[in-house]
């Protein structure tokens, strides 16, 4: 029997709430307010409910998918590298389906999730695995990018509507010393946020940025009553996930327990991993943008109002290519775009050519 992280809480140990819409919608390249499926009448959303089903990655159903090898023998790092303002590149990809799946809280159980907007792998479903989604092909600008990227659904009215584009997610160092962090292992996936979570606690997430912004707008924890009416006006949010590691779980029970955010080092204004979460991994931002204005009374989330914001990630990138990037951009105190070239040092030069692959 493998060792047992420290207990969960009692809530998250609870039954999760029933999902009540399992309707498909629109595929990336419909134009947006076009109609989609109908929103969910009264979506009470999920909780991050133990796993109790086997899957492809999880055989036993216990919820614990152990890392193999386990990352042993790392203390935090206390260093303090020169300082760089930048330490991050982007991973530009764009929206491919709809689906109330959710292969990490209810893996194997289709239409059991409230519905979710994927991005990135064309292939993410409620059965995908770590190996299904590395078959898979991907709507990234980089075809080594092959990993799952999700968020519920938002709806104005009865419509979905779809963030049209390439979508901004920054690969960033969270700790102080930026060339402590290393890449994700194959196979790592965690939520970061609850679709439970309350405004306060949406507020005070160690993840919130700014909140849902549009026009002059920012800092929301609910979405605004109205926007701008133009057509550069979108409704936006970007959030932040958490960058320590445990080193042993790619998953546990709640999604959530093997990764922790960076804490502040003693009489400094360092952030640092904690002493039991010591890896320093990328620190993944969503920035989201959906094209939506004018009157939002109607806006909401598949999985509530605008506070029950959350994401999924499951990494899945070619080993070598992020490595690659991590190395070049955050490790070297760049703002790499999705090539890994940074714009302001172009002495650097670029980590992938131009059809965006390592040489």
């Amino acid at each position: 029997m493998r060792p047992r992280p420290k207990r969960l809480p009692a809530l998250l140990l609870g039954t999760a709430l029933t999902a009540a819409g399992l309707g498909v919608g629109s595929i990336a390249s419909a134009a947006a307010g076009q109609p989609g499926a109908a929103a969910p009448a009264a979506h009470a959303g999920h909780t991050m409910a133990v796993s109790t089903l086997s899957s492809g990655d999880d055989p036993d159903g216990d919820g614990y998918i152990p890392a193999v090898p386990q990352v042993t023998g790392v203390t935090p790092s206390t260093a303090t590298p020169p300082s760089r303002y930048f330490h991050e590149f982007q991973a530009n990809c764009s929206v491919t389906h709809t689906a109330a799946d959710d292969p990490i809280v209810y893996p194997g159980q289709p239409g059991r999730s409230h519905d979710h907007t994927f991005m990135g792998n064309t292939s993410t479903d409620a059965y995908s695995t770590t190996a299904s989604l590395a078959a898979g092909s991907t709507t990234c600008k980089a075809p080594a990018d092959a990993s799952g990227y999700w968020m519920p659904s938002l709806y104005n009215g009865d419509r979905k509507i779809l963030p049209v584009g390439p979508q901004t997610i920054y690969y960033k160092a969270g700790v102080t010393d930026y060339t402590s962090v290393r890449p994700f292992p194959k196979g790592l996936r965690f939520v970061v946020g609850d679709p439970m979570q309350s405004a306060d606690e949406f507020r005070r997430h160690r993840g919130f940025v700014e909140g849902w912004e549009c026009g002059d707008s920012y800092f929301n924890t609910d979405f605004p009553a109205s926007c701008p009416s133009r057509p550069d006006v979108q409704l936006n949010i970007r959030f932040q996930a958490p960058s320590c590691w445990d080193g042993k779980y790619l998953d546990t029970p709640d999604h959530k327990s093997h990764m922790a955010y960076p804490v502040v080092k003693p009489g400094t204004n360092d952030n640092m991993c904690p002493a039991d979460h010591p890896v320093a991994l990328p620190m993944i931002e969503f920035k989201m943008a959906f094209p939506v204005n004018g009157d939002m009374s109607q806006v909401r989330l598949a999985s509530g109002r605008g506070y029950s914001f959350h994401y999924d990630f499951f990494n899945a990138w070619e080993d070598r290519t992020l490595k690659a990037l991590v190395d070049h951009c955050i490790v070297g105190g760049l703002q790499c775009d999705a090539r890994g070239y940074d714009q302001t040092h172009p002495e650097a030069g670029a980590v992938l050519n131009t059809d965006y692959r390592l040489p």
